[in-house]
């Protein structure tokens, strides 16, 4: 079967089905192994009252020519989500939201009598807004006084990197890219602050479990009790729940996240900027557009008028967490918001270092944005303009960039606390690199500003 279907890098461990691309199409087989659970998931009302809210991804049955194989049961068309993200690139808040969107069904599974048999952050993905279930084949039928087995990996996948991110430090969400299994309780216990000690959730959930499994061993689901009836889980479920809304995080101190309010634009510059991108993304068409280093969305949301997907990168985890709650209060369905540091983009790691895919493997975007990114590039991190140019040329087809010299306030302010040794930090070499990538389209002078704006397409399509 392997010879005749090309499967996902990422869908191996679950002998339960995979997902597969054929002509082009994304695919699910569900194996003969998981029968019983996908008819029961699918004729109690379960699965159509999880897609009506929203809360699952929906599919279609099919029948593929051609593929005939002994463990298949039925095969199944998931809809497609437009961009695969991963945890160590949401937000806190999305991070959170994801947590209670899986409680959330773990709850209505319940009710159907079905339960979650694990609960893996990557099995969430942030579509049109809003996260989901993208894993059909997560739910099996109840059995009456068992313990929810996914109990341990909820607590590692979201409980463990949020109380770290709200008690703690927000950058320690980063350790999900070190642990993409869950981060190990033993370790979340010795980096909490001593207070969560004094929070009974915490103590709980984390502290304690971390006890039980060292005592127990890593089978430990929850804490180690055999029998749990269906209202003593509902009530562990409430609880973490309960644990998981009471954790926050407020945005604020970190460095760019008041980039707008301290800008050397004036209004009318800033308005021409805004003018710029938007006839340039007119011109460019683009149905995906990757905005990097967005800070809170300012330039995404022109894109978004123009009907485009957009992903909207930035270092600033304090910024991306303004621009998700945005999205989120303002029901925008096309904005995707996520933490990327350019200088050191999400790599392809996990099993073979196929597992997750890196950045420019979820590309090419159609367009990119780079607003006010390449002094922070060039001077800041030292990256060549020839580096830059090459990197961005195998992430999208046209591009939008701005040039801000050397005289620039904002550049002579990175520049105050080192020596200026970018003796080729100029507009002309800065023209040189990108076309040998690119062709430039379109160049305007921004008025009362000493920036340049530019519209390029790559070279070398063909």
């Amino acid at each position: 079967m392997d010879t005749l279907i090309k499967r996902i890098s990422s869908s191996f461990r679950d002998p339960c089905g995979f997902l597969f691309v054929e002509d082009g199409n994304l695919f699910r087989s569900v194996n003969i192994l998981y029968q019983k659970n996908y008819d029961h998931l699918i004729q109690s009302g379960l699965y159509n009252k999880l897609v009506e809210d929203k809360l699952l991804i929906s599919h279609k049955e099919v029948h593929l020519s051609g593929i005939d194989h002994d463990s298949i049961y039925k095969i199944i068309q998931p809809d497609l989500v437009p961009f695969i993200s991963y945890p160590y690139e949401w937000c806190f808040s999305q991070l959170k939201d994801a947590a209670l969107t899986l409680i959330k069904i773990q709850k209505q599974a319940l009710e159907y009598n079905m339960i979650l048999k694990d609960a893996s952050a990557y099995n969430i993905q942030f579509y049109q807004g809003k996260p989901l279930l993208i894993d059909t084949l997560s739910f099996e039928i109840y059995k009456n006084n068992h313990p929810w087995v996914a109990y341990r990996q909820f607590c590692q996948h979201f409980l463990a990197p949020l109380s770290l991110m709200a008690s703690s430090d927000i950058r320690l969400g980063q350790l999900t890219k070190i642990y993409i299994d869950g981060l190990p309780l033993n370790l979340v216990s010795k980096l909490l602050p001593i207070s969560t000690w004094f929070n009974f959730s915490l103590l709980s959930h984390v502290h304690l479990h971390a006890k039980a499994q060292k005592r127990y061993g890593k089978k430990t689901s929850s804490f180690a009790v055999p029998n749990i009836s269906k209202q003593s889980l509902f009530a562990l479920i409430n609880h973490l729940e309960s644990t998981i809304t009471s954790l926050n995080w407020l945005p604020a101190g970190t460095e760019w996240v008041e980039y707008y309010e301290d800008t050397n634009y004036s209004q009318e510059a800033t308005n021409h900027k805004k003018q710029l991108v938007e006839t340039y993304l007119s011109q460019c068409k683009a149905s995906t557009v990757w905005d990097l280093g967005a800070n809170t969305g300012v330039f995404s949301r022109i894109a978004m008028q123009k009907d485009a997907d957009i992903i909207a990168f930035d270092a600033d985890p304090a910024a991306v967490e303004i621009n998700y709650r945005h999205v989120r209060e303002n029901k925008e369905s096309k904005i995707l918001p996520l933490c990327l540091d350019l200088t050191n983009p999400t790599p392809a790691i996990g099993w073979a270092n196929k597992e997750r895919l890196s950045l420019a493997e979820r590309g090419p975007a159609d367009t990119l944005l780079a607003l006010a990114l390449i002094h922070h590039l060039a001077i800041s991190n030292n990256v060549p303009f020839g580096h830059i140019s090459a990197f961005l040329s195998e992430i999208c087809h046209f591009l939008v960039i701005e040039f801000v010299p050397k005289n620039d306030s904002q550049v002579q302010r990175l520049l105050s606390t080192r020596e200026d040794i970018f003796y080729h930090y100029t507009q002309e070499h800065f023209e040189a690199a990108f076309q040998n990538n690119f062709s430039i389209l379109k160049r305007d002078k921004i008025c009362t500003s000493q920036r340049t704006m530019y519209l390029m397409e790559k070279r070398n399509e063909l």
